[in-house]
C-alpha cells in the first residue's frame, strides 16, 4: 500500500520559532493545515520526516511504495494531480529542490540518510508552474485568504450548511458555512470579497462585524463586539476580541479583549493580556525588517505591513505593546510599560525593562496548568520536547539568569 510522507527539508529553520514545536507541514496556512489538506487531496493518511526531537510525535511509516512531499509544499489541484501521476522512481524538482518523489522503501531510506539514489527520473517544473511552497515566516498570512477561498472549497464541496439564524446581517451573495453545532447570533457576516467558514461547535457573539475571507475552526469564539477583517483565520479552540486583520492563530490561543493584531502568525497555546497590541506599519512607512533564526539576523521582507511572530506557548500582559515586525520565541513571558525587543528569545521572561531566564521547570508548570484547562494533558513526549528547545535556544538567550 502506498504511504505518504511529509518532509521537512533545509528551509525549516527561516520558519522558526513556528516548526520549533512541529514539522512545517503543521502550520495552519487557510482552514486547513498543510498536512490535512494533502490528506485531503491523496486520500491518505501522513507519516512525517522531521527533526529527531520530534520524532516521537511525529513518527514516520514507510511502506514498498511511497509519495514522499515537501512539508512547505500547498497543495492544489494541479500539483496534486501531478504528484499521483508519479511513476517508481520518478520525481519533481523545482531549480533542482526536490518537491515530490515516489521510492521504494530501499530508495527511500537512502535519501533520508543523504545518500544518492540512482536512476531517478527528475520531471522539472518551473516556479511559475502553479506551485506554492511557504519559505518565509510572512508568507503565512499572505497566502492566507487565498487558501481560506481554496480550503473553502475543498471541504464544503457537495454539503450543505447550517441555516445561519436570522438574528444575523449577511452582506453580499457569497459563501457562507456553518458547521453542525456551531452558534452565530446578531452579527454582520460580510462575504462581499470571500467566504466565512465557521467549525463545528464554534461560537459567534452577539454584536460582531466579520469580513471573508475568514475561517473560525472547530470550538473557536469570536467574543461579543469583535471587528475581524479578511483574510483571517482562528485555529480550533481560538477564541479572538478586538480587532484583527489578516492573522493567523493557529490553535488553542487566546486574545480574548480589545486591542489589535494584525499581519500576524500566532503560535498554539498563547495568550494576550487585555488591550494588547500590535504596529503592523512603521510610523515612516519603511519595509519591514524580521529575525530570521537561519541567517541570524534581520532580513528584508519586501513587505510594509507586517506584525507579530509569536511562538507556542508565549504569553503577554495586560497592555503589551508589540512594535512591527517583532518575532516572540517559544515559552516566553512578556510585561511592563514600552516596547519589547524585536527579537525575543524562547523561554524569556521580561519586556522592555530587560530580561531574565524562564525556567524549564516553571514553564512546564504554566504549559501544564493551561493546557488542562481545555482537557489537555502535557504528557512526558510534550515535555520532552520543550526541554530540547529550552536546551537548542540557549544560544539566543546568551548570559540570561
Amino acid at each position: 500500500m502506498r504511504k505518504i510522507i511529509l518532509f521537512d527539508d533545509e528551509s525549516r529553520d527561516q520558519l522558526l520559532p513556528l516548526v520549533y514545536t512541529k514539522p512545517t507541514c503543521e502550520l495552519r496556512c487557510g482552514i486547513l493545515t498543510i498536512r490535512e489538506k494533502w490528506e485531503i487531496y491523496l486520500n491518505a493518511k501522513a507519516s512525517f520526516i522531521t527533526q529527531d526531537y520530534l520524532t516521537e510525535k511525529y513518527s514516520i511509516d514507510i511502506s514498498s511504495d511511497n509519495l514522499i512531499i515537501n512539508g512547505a509544499l500547498l497543495p492544489n489541484p494541479g500539483i496534486a494531480k501531478l504528484i499521483l501521476g508519479l511513476k517508481q522512481n520518478e520525481a519533481i524538482l523545482c531549480q533542482g529542490e526536490l518537491l515530490a518523489a515516489r521510492l521504494n522503501e530501499q530508495q527511500f531510506n537512502l535519501l533520508n540518510n543523504e545518500e544518492p539514489i540512482d536512476e531517478i527520473n527528475g520531471i522539472e517544473i518551473g516556479e511559475n508552474d502553479g506551485y506554492i511552497k511557504i519559505k518565509h515566516l510572512w508568507e503565512i498570512f499572505q497566502y492566507n485568504g487565498a487558501e481560506i477561498k481554496a480550503d473553502f472549497e475543498l471541504i464544503t464541496r457537495h454539503r450543505k450548511s447550517q441555516e445561519c439564524s436570522s438574528s444575523n446581517q449577511i452582506i453580499g451573495n457569497g459563501e457562507l458555512f456553518i458547521e453542525e453545532g456551531a452558534r452565530v447570533e446578531c452579527a454582520i457576516l460580510n462575504t462581499n470579497d470571500g467566504p466565512i467558514y465557521i467549525g463545528k461547535n464554534a461560537e459567534v457573539m452577539e454584536g460582531s462585524i466579520i469580513r471573508g475571507p475568514f475561517a473560525l475552526c472547530e470550538n473557536g469564539v469570536v467574543k461579543m463586539g469583535a471587528k475581524i477583517y479578511g483574510n483571517t483565520t482562528l485555529g480550533p479552540y481560538c477564541k479572538a476580541g478586538g480587532e484583527l486583520n489578516n492573522v493567523v492563530m493557529s490553535g488553542f490561543s487566546s486574545k480574548g479583549h480589545d486591542g489589535f493584531l494584525g499581519n500576524s502568525v500566532i503560535g498554539e497555546w498563547c495568550n494576550f493580556g487585555a488591550d494588547s497590541n500590535n504596529s503592523n506599519l512603521k510610523n515612516n512607512y519603511a519595509e519591514v525588517k524580521l529575525w530570521n533564526y537561519k541567517l541570524e539576523k534581520f532580513e528584508k521582507t519586501g513587505l510594509q505591513f507586517c506584525g507579530l511572530i509569536m511562538g507556542d506557548h508565549s504569553k503577554c500582559g495586560i497592555n503589551t505593546m508589540f512594535n512591527t515586525g517583532t518575532v516572540i520565541g517559544v515559552n516566553c513571558n512578556i510585561y511592563g510599560a514600552g516596547f519589547p525587543r524585536n527579537f525575543v528569545p524562547s523561554f524569556s521572561w521580561g519586556g522592555s525593562g530587560g530580561y531574565k531566564l524562564y525556567q524549564i521547570d516553571k514553564a512546564l508548570e504554566t504549559a501544564e496548568k493551561v493546557m488542562l484547562r481545555r482537557d489537555k494533558n502535557l504528557d512526558q513526549t510534550e515535555q520532552d520536547i520543550l526541554k530540547h528547545i529550552y536546551e537548542i535556544s540557549s544560544t539566543y538567550r546568551g548570559n540570561l539568569q
